[in-house]
């Protein structure tokens, strides 16, 4: 019986870091070991994820498996995005043209940016006076 053939692959958002599975099969998401659906709630961060699904033609043809770390939920969602889309295009890299239009192979290099001395805020200042 021939074996399975899985792809790994990273996807990185700000300080959150997902490993990505892939394999043909039964269309099931799971997510840190939870369903999709239970693991991300709000619907806007599903649907983030499933645009690459969409765009690549792969809605409920393949088994993904993320395990995913570090940040907050928008910043996972992005991960789990980046590493479903890097491990597609190692699966056919045919689909890449259709990602890379969509910009889901480019690694989003957002980050918060420090606070620094002297300032409030990374670039907001203290209020000024005059008199």
């Amino acid at each position: 019986m021939p074996e399975i053939q899985t792809i790994t692959a990273t996807g990185r958002r700000k300080t959150a870091v997902a490993r990505v599975r892939l394999r043909l099969g039964s269309g099931s998401f799971a997510v840190n070991g939870r369903p999709i659906e239970e693991y991300f709630v709000r619907e806007t961060l599903q649907l983030m994820i499933r645009q690459v699904l969409e765009t690549s033609n792969a809605i409920g043809r393949f088994e993904i498996q993320a395990s995913v770390n570090g940040g907050g939920p928008e910043g996972q969602a992005g991960a789990v995005r980046h590493g479903v889309a890097r491990a597609l295009e190692k699966f056919d890299p045919g689909l890449r043209p259709g990602l890379k239009r969509g910009g889901f192979l480019t690694r989003d290099a957002r980050k918060k940016e420090r606070k620094k001395y002297g300032q409030r805020g990374a670039r907001a200042r203290f209020q000024f006076s005059k008199r």
